[in-house]
């Protein structure tokens, strides 16, 4: 037997959790293989990378797709559960498809195609920008690498969920020193005023940023009366100018609105792994594609 599409493995996949207890990734790739009567060939089949086999990768979209559109959790890093979205999907015994867990989930459509599907009451086509006619080479390269990013992304975010507090404090200062914003610290557990971290953007301090850092649920809404508090920390003494709040959650229009007005910037759980990303912060580079051309110059005359 063939493999599989990894939209072929979403129901396997939570057939493999239908007892509702928590398993292992290497469990599930196990119970998968072996319903599916995958032939000993096709496990092996490797990408053209090489670092990896096309049946775990395929079984691993599958896993953060299903993830993100709420059918199944991770309640610690590499162990996966049924919801009960999931187990009523299940056992609804209709076609998982990705046009149907769009329908399903707002966050998987806005995930998977970068717009919110629309309700489940009301079926809607879905386009799957898997393959797409008018698309370049390089075009379609561009797509599927910020497609893989945007896993990335999430991945690192359900990473930095299953960390403390304190891990998270000292995450903060490292990425501003990964993008060159001068040395930092983590501020001591008490008597800090609200302040977790703080950058000293010259050598000698005299210009500083102060850091509030929280890991907090992703699907918290933060408003104006925490930033608030963090604007009265800045105001010392010493009376600091430029504050940086940084969360795994969101924040609301009026306290990106009051943010705006004390010059204190925010990055949300989404920014901020989009920031890890770019300044390789907890991420290691798998496999790097060069693009090449002709070179002209070599091939021009030479009077």
């Amino acid at each position: 037997m063939s493999l599989p599409k990894y939209y072929e493995f979403y129901g396997l996949f939570l057939s493999a959790l239908k007892d509702r207890n928590v398993h292992s990734i290497k469990e599930l790739q196990t119970t998968i293989a072996s319903s599916s009567h995958l032939s000993a060939d096709a496990l092996l089949e490797m990408l053209p990378s090489g670092k990896q086999t096309v049946f775990k990768n395929r079984i691993g979209w599958a896993k953060t797709y299903l993830k993100k559109a709420g059918m199944i959790d991770s309640p610690k890093k590499g162990f996966f559960v049924i919801t009960d979205a999931g187990f009523s999907l299940l056992n609804s015994g209709k076609e998982i498809t990705d046009e149907y867990l769009a329908q399903l989930s707002p966050a998987f459509s806005e995930f998977k195609y970068g717009h919110t599907a629309g309700s489940t009451s009301q079926p809607i086509a879905v386009t799957l920008p898997i393959v797409q006619a008018d698309e370049t080479p390089e075009e379609t390269l561009e797509r599927v690498y910020g497609d893989i990013n945007k896993q990335l992304c999430d991945d690192l975010l359900t990473e930095i969920m299953q960390q403390s507090p304190a891990f998270f404090e000292q995450l903060v200062v490292d990425l501003m020193v990964a993008m060159n914003y001068g040395d930092g610290f983590v501020t001591k557990y008490s008597g800090d005023d609200g302040i977790d971290g703080i950058i000293h953007e010259d050598k000698l301090g005299f210009n500083l940023i102060y850091i509030q850092a929280k890991r907090w649920q992703t699907n918290i809404t933060i408003g104006k009366p925490e930033l608030q508090k963090f604007a009265g920390a800045m105001m010392g003494p010493p009376r600091i100018e430029k504050g940086l709040f940084i969360t795994t959650a969101k924040f609301s229009q009026g306290a990106k609105d009051f943010a705006n007005a004390q010059h204190i910037i925010l990055v949300d759980g989404q920014k901020l792994t989009e920031l890890m990303v770019e300044y390789d912060l907890g991420v290691s580079t798998q496999k790097v594609y060069k693009i090449k051309r002709i070179d002209s110059d070599y091939f021009s005359d030479n009077d």
